[in-house]
């Protein structure tokens, strides 16, 4: 969701076959080590507030579908702020086709699948119907949208639907997470849809963003040569696979472990976790959406040392200098967290603490993905680590281009649980998913992935000409992202 940079199927904004029946921790798995609810608490206050009529705003203005899906996820997550959670469901279910399509571009005859996937799930966790959700019954759709037993390796894989030859599909592994999750959630989970996004980790345990290579899709990580492990998209396959396991599909219980392990060996000694590529240094998103997976999967030390690392980069009253007004909010590294505090956080920057904080905060409520608007999060606050040191966030260096969370655009579809900020800063993704930067650049057309989760160096241009049409130019692609 996540989330956000990770968190999802993506708009880059600039700047199934056998059946089986959502989703618990492992069987014989201690349950989700307790979480800071009071830093959680003051996370979602302060994002519920960043909400006008119901929705959240891309970094350029206008509503960012992609975002506004995570707010509702990490509203979710923590249970609070009911009011501004129902207003902000009830509008992305009035605007499903702005978020899952080009329509609102003039582009008629696609439907992106992760966008798809994504709303599916988050009508579920919210407590909609996710059969009728804003006159769409989106487990269907979803359905309708799997590759089938003629697309070979790729059966099971969530795809884009359009009436064009568009080349290569987009999706990548945070949107077929967000399938298995919402199919898994709302009723039986096609066992190749499992299948295939068991096929996207590596013998190592963790797993890869994309399953397309130049040459084209791979049939599996392993045999994608020098394939890319990604912290956040293990974290998000982590926490599907065991809302798979839970509805009794075969083979998911052992990669979740296997994940899980995997994660715990990426975690750096302050409790961090970076992601790949562009934003493979220490960020929240990364961290929270890692911290989530964790918990889930009864790594309770571990969840709790990251919890303890977002709230280092968490505004407070107290250490939150010219940005104690900003309590409650994200940064998404220390490099953004003492800026605010010596000067507060700018207009420019406040899309990238929308992101971070959305993803993040995951990590502290700690509910997982599979249980969001099932079970009610912990209430006991996160004990401090033993033996792990919890300094002050000093700046440390950012990477030059930072993935958002669900990186999306002010219209149109958008990745991840979760994908960081869209406008980095020396600018995912939930999720996973980034730091933003403060030079805004032209909305991107929707449906082009980045993810969710965002996160990934993407280079995603869609240019809109006026009098004459449209023309959608794709120069490349990396996710994250939702």
């Amino acid at each position: 969701m996540l989330l956000s940079r990770r968190l999802a199927t993506g708009l880059g904004a600039i700047v199934a076959t056998t059946v089986v029946t959502a989703a618990v921790p492992l069987a014989g798995v201690a349950a989700p080590a307790p979480a800071d609810a009071a830093a959680a608490r003051d996370a979602t206050s302060w994002l519920a507030g960043e909400f006008t009529d119901g929705t959240l705003p891309g970094p350029f203005g206008g509503q960012d579908w992609g975002l506004t899906i995570d707010g509702i996820i990490a509203m979710s997550a923590t249970g609070g702020s009911a009011p501004t959670r129902q207003a902000a469901t009830g509008q992305v279910a009035a605007h499903v086709r702005s978020y899952n399509s080009y329509d609102d571009w003039g582009i008629e005859g696609f439907t992106d699948g992760g966008a798809t996937a994504k709303l599916l799930y988050v009508a579920s966790a919210a407590g909609a119907d996710p059969t009728d959700f804003g006159g769409y019954d989106l487990r269907e759709v979803t359905l309708s949208l799997l590759a089938g037993a003629d697309a070979g390796h790729q059966r099971g894989r969530i795809t884009s639907r359009t009436t064009a030859d568009s080349g290569p599909d987009a999706s990548n592994t945070f949107d077929q997470s967000f399938a298995v999750l919402g199919l898994a959630r709302s009723g039986d989970l096609p066992q190749d849809t499992v299948d295939f996004l068991v096929r996207q980790q590596c013998a190592a345990g963790g797993f890869r963003l994309y399953p397309d290579t130049a040459d084209g899709p791979s049939p599996s990580c392993d045999e994608q040569p020098g394939a890319t492990l990604d912290v956040d998209s293990t974290a998000m396959a982590v926490q599907a696979l065991l809302a798979a396991a839970d509805s009794g599909a075969a083979d998911a219980s052992d990669a979740a472990r296997r994940g899980a392990d995997w994660l715990v060996g990426q975690q750096h000694a302050d409790g961090s976790f970076g992601g790949s590529g562009p934003t493979t240094g220490a960020n929240s998103n990364s961290t929270g959406l890692a911290g989530q997976a964790l918990a889930a999967a009864g790594r309770d030390s571990q969840a709790a040392r990251a919890a303890h690392a977002v709230t280092q980069l968490q505004l407070t009253a107290a250490n939150g200098g010219a940005a104690a007004g900003d309590a409650g909010a994200i940064a998404y590294h220390a490099e953004s967290f003492t800026g605010a505090v010596s000067t507060g956080i700018a207009d420019t920057d406040r899309d990238q603490w929308r992101r971070a904080t959305a993803q993040a905060l995951l990590g502290l409520a700690q509910v997982p993905l599979g249980r969001i608007g099932l079970d009610l999060p912990p209430t006991s606050p996160t004990p401090t680590p033993t033996g792990t040191a919890t300094p002050t966030p000093t700046v440390s260096p950012t990477p030059t281009v930072a993935p958002t969370p669900t990186v999306t655009g002010t219209a149109g579809p958008s990745p991840s649980a979760t994908d960081a900020p869209a406008t980095p800063s020396p600018t995912v993704s939930p999720t996973g998913t980034a730091a933003p930067s403060t030079t805004p650049a032209a909305p991107a057309l929707p449906g082009l992935p980045t993810t969710g989760a965002a996160i990934i160096g993407y280079v995603l241009v869609a240019l809109l000409l006026i009098g004459g049409g449209v023309v959608l130019l794709v120069l490349g692609r990396r996710r994250r992202a939702q």
